[in-house]
Order: structure tokens, then sequence, then C-alpha cells
């Protein structure tokens, strides 16, 4: 393809690399600009009042909603865009006032907290309300007004109180959903699994276009700056089922790879572009700027701290992980690409056992160690991108294992397991997506079988993202006696509902998503009983 005129701060770092700077200093340069381009929101705090605004549209037209929720608070969202997909959604560069209202019942005859956010251009006129002072696990409903303009109506619900003797908590986990790939259908139904929260575990959108038989087409081509970031946000964010399931429900989210750019890790794109950081930047500001994140996750300059717990009761803690942003580089990468992931033999990549590569960043590892030791909750889950659990490919001469996810990074995976044998943490439950399959297993201490089984761990299937070659799936399944089930073969999404007593598990799969409509069921059951851990048939 060919790619247009670059920015500016792209061009300057390619010229640095050109005239033979070293990587370090290529890095620092990306890494200063994209600081200068990423807009902190406290320096946004003394802009002069708006005048009283005309729209020339809806502004609300990506509808609203909500996420993070603690037992007193919740974070709210919503975008101004009447034009959502022309430069800056269609507002003129002003502030705009925005008030926030939260209620009791759906009717808003008891309106129980209410604020007022100042929307600016700086940050493409998104809102990020935290509504405070609530009562614990018990639901509201919210709206946004600006002008003569009101808001879609959203619901949302806090965690319980700490001491809570909570009986249930019902979740869905989701993932990897291409948009040119499929329609959302599987939201249509998750509307109707009375849900008390949604995980999202990354791609939520696709920086490119690949696969066959695409059912709509995305607006412009590979993204490169932060108009072309926010562009594709506003385009997923007008799909009616994504938009509806986002006002029904809080949300806890995580990123992966195709927020950014396919198979980065930390500072590094696939293809080691130098300038890099700068677009990392717009993409971490176009994310912040559609999800609904506390304000508190975007303070230090261009990063987003997206790793974050949550508890429910005493029945469940659920540790959000980030595996992107602080990884070391894959082991033993293609050198055709230079960088990114590829399928490596063990014994063939020493590097895979070198103790200075980290998936999670020695400050997300310590962080989830302490959540781990202290939590004393029944049930502690990891809300993370990827499958945890090895999972080798059978090779003439051997195994090899996929350097992008846990399997390359083993030393990484064995902190984390150590660490729940160390702490003796109840009941770890690990969730995630990223493969476009659904992957449920056991996770040994060991390779060994027989080794003791440390957490239960479910990856859930792509909500469109087209899968892999289900045969080469059952070779890797019949080599791997601790994967229960693996299929590559259906799009749709996993439930969870944890008590007391056990975790339900039950994974949905639609029979199309290159229709709007399509019927769902449930491909497979599974449960994972308290205090014995391991995965069976439910």
């Amino acid at each position: 393809m060919t790619r247009r005129d670059e920015p500016s701060t792209l061009l300057l770092a390619n010229r640095l690399n050109a005239i033979g700077a070293s990587r370090r200093q290529v890095l620092r340069v990306a890494s200063a600009l994209a600081l200068a381009a990423f807009v902190a929101p406290g320096a946004l705090a003394q802009t002069p009042p708006p005048p009283r605004v005309r729209f020339k549209a809806y502004p609300f037209s990506l509808g609203v909603g909500s996420g993070y929720p603690r037992p007193d608070r919740v974070a709210l969202w919503t975008r101004l865009a009447p034009s959502p997909l022309e430069p800056a959604g269609g507002m003129q560069p002003e502030n705009v006032d925005v008030t926030w209202e939260l209620a009791s019942d759906e009717r808003f005859g008891r309106i129980v907290a209410t604020g007022r956010v100042r929307a600016v251009p700086e940050t493409a006129h998104s809102l990020h309300a935290d509504a405070t002072g609530l009562d614990p696990g018990r639901w509201y409903w919210y709206r946004f007004r600006s002008g003569d303009a009101v808001s879609p109506v959203g619901r949302t619900r806090t965690a319980d109180a700490p001491d809570a003797d909570v009986q249930r908590l019902r979740l869905a986990v989701a993932s990897c959903q291409h948009y040119e790939q499929g329609w959302f259908t599987g939201y249509r139904h998750l509307l109707a699994e009375d849900l008390d929260l949604m995980l999202f575990v990354g791609d939520y959108l696709y920086e490119n276009s690949w696969g066959d038989d695409l059912v709509r087409r995305h607006v412009g081509s590979l993204l490169m700056t932060l108009p072309e970031y926010r562009s594709r946000h506003a385009q997923y964010r007008l799909d009616p089922d994504l938009q509806r399931m986002h006002a029904a429900v809080p949300w806890l989210l995580t990123w992966d790879d195709h927020e950014v750019d396919n198979d980065y890790a930390g500072d590094q794109s696939e293809h080691l572009d130098p300038g890099f950081l700068v677009r990392r930047a717009a993409a971490y500001q176009a994310y912040f700027e559609h999800m609904p994140l506390p304000r508190a996750m975007w303070a230090k300059g261009a990063s987003l701290r997206l790793f974050s717990h949550t508890d429910f009761g005493r029945l469940a803690r659920i540790c959000m992980l980030d595996n992107r942003q602080y990884r070391s580089p894959q082991a033993c990468p293609d050198p055709h690409k230079r960088g990114g992931s590829t399928d490596v033999m063990l014994g063939a990549c020493p590097e895979l056992l070198d103790p200075s590569r980290t998936l999670l960043g020695r400050e997300q590892e310590a962080w989830l160690e302490a959540r781990l030791a202290e939590s004393g909750r029944r049930w502690n889950i990891l809300g993370q991108q990827t499958l945890m659990t090895h999972y080798a490919t059978p090779r003439e001469g051997g195994e090899s294992v996929w350097s992008d996810g846990w399997d390359g990074y083993p030393l990484a995976r064995e902190q984390v397991l150590a660490a729940l044998e160390k702490h003796a943490v109840p009941n770890p439950v690990v969730l995630g997506g990223d493969l476009h399959a659904t992957v449920v297993a056991d996770i040994h201490r060991r390779r060994d079988p027989a080794s003791p089984i440390i957490a239960s761990e479910f990856c859930g299937t792509s909500i469109t993202a087209q899968g892999s070659v289900h045969a080469v799936n059952e070779a890797r399944t019949r080599h791997n006696p601790h994967v229960h089930f693996a299929d590559m073969s259906r799009r749709g999404y996993l439930t969870c509902e944890f008590t007391p007593r056990e975790l339900r598990a039950s994974i949905r799969v639609v029979d199309t998503v290159k229709a709007k409509e399509s019927r769902i069921e449930t491909q497979r059951r599974f449960v994972v009983e308290a205090g014995r851990p391991g995965v069976r048939p439910g």
C-alpha cells in the first residue's frame, strides 16, 4: 500500500534513524514528542468558561458508558460528536459544559448525584465523570445534558461493600471485535444475559484490514495519527449493538495490540518503526477518549495505567492486567519482520529463558502479588489479554510455542503462578481472549499434568475476528492433556457466574457473524468448585 505523508514527528524520528542515531536516542526523542502530544487532563483545568452551545446535529451519537464500579462510585463516559466521522467529530474548537445526572430510578424521579464536566477540543470533547457518594451494591441510571440535547440513558451499578456476603456475581468476557469481519451480533444476545459486569480483554478495534468475506468496511486505512485513531473508535462506537451493551452494565477493560499496532511490545512496534512512540501516544489518547475509564488512569504523560482491581464484597476480586504497555520484546523474532511474534521451537531459543524479560513490567508484577496476597476473597480473577496455560504445538523434532503469549514469557508466567501458590490464593481463575478461539484448561504449577493445579482458565473466543485452522487446534489439544476444550470455529463470548460454592461458565456462540440477526447457543458448560482446583464439565 502507499502511505500518506507522515506526521512531522514521525519524519523527525525517521531522519534521526537515517543519520545513524542510536535506538536509545531515537526513542528518547520520540518519547519526548509523544509526551508533548499527549494532553493531560490537569493541563485543561484553567480553560475559560464556554458560551451556550448549539449543535448542528445530535451530539450524543456515540452513546454513553460506565465502568470501574467501586462501593461508593462509578466512572461515567460520553463524547460530544454530532458528526463523529468528521474531523473533531463535527465540533467547533471551543469548550462545552456538560451536566451529568445519576438517579436511583429509570424515570429519574430521584436524582441522587449530579455534576458538570467541561468538554474540550484537546480531548475530542470526551467526558469522564466520577460519580461519587453512592450506595454500595445497587443499580443506578445516568444521562448527560448539554444545551438542549439529552443523551441516551445508561444503567450502571456500584460494587458491593467490602464485607458484604455477596451470593452471586455474573459477568461476561468478550474480545477481538473486527468491524469488517462481522456484525457485533453477540452483544444483542448479551443484553439478555442478566449481567452485573462486562469484561473486555483486548482488541476493541483493529488498526488494519484483513480477512475474507468482509461485511462492512473501515473508514480510512492503516491508523497512524490521532485523528485517524479517533475516527476508527467513533466508527466502532456507532455500532448499535455495541453502543447498547455499553449502556447496559459497567465495564472493566484492558487492551491488547490492535488498539495500537499488531504485535507491538512496550516501546517497540512490530517492524521497529523509529517514530512508534508518537503513534502509540496517539492511540493511547484516542483509547482514553472513547472508554469509560476513571480520569485518574490518565495521569502520567503518554501512558495509561490500566491495571486495577475491583472487589465484590467477600465473594470476588478481579485484577485487570496490562500485558502490552510494559512488556519486553518477543523472543527470537522473524528476521524478515524484525520484531513481533512467531512460532519458536523450544530448546532453539535461549532468549525465552532470559530472566530479565517481563510481560507485565516490574511495577505491575509487584502490584499484582500484593493484591493477591491481601485479597482474602472467595474467588480471585485475573482478567488479561491472552492464554496463560502452556499450549505447545507438536512439531517434527520437538515442540513450538507462540512467542507473543505467556508461552513466550515462561519465567513471567512462573512468577505469577509462584505468587498464587506462595500466598495460597483461594480459587484463582484466569480469563482471557486474543486467540479467536475458546480454550478451557487447568493451569498446573509445572508442565507435568500430575503436578498441582494452581488455577482454572477460560479463554473466550472472538466477537467477530476470524479464527485459525480447526485441525491445528485439535492437534494441539491432544498434545496438551490439561486442556479440556478448544475450538476456533465459532464466534461469541463467555459468561461466568460466581457463587460462594462454584463458578459456572458457559461458552455462548452465534450461528454466524455475517448477518445482523443470528441465533445463539451454549456450546459447552463447565464448573469449577470452590476449594477444588480444576475444571470439569457442567
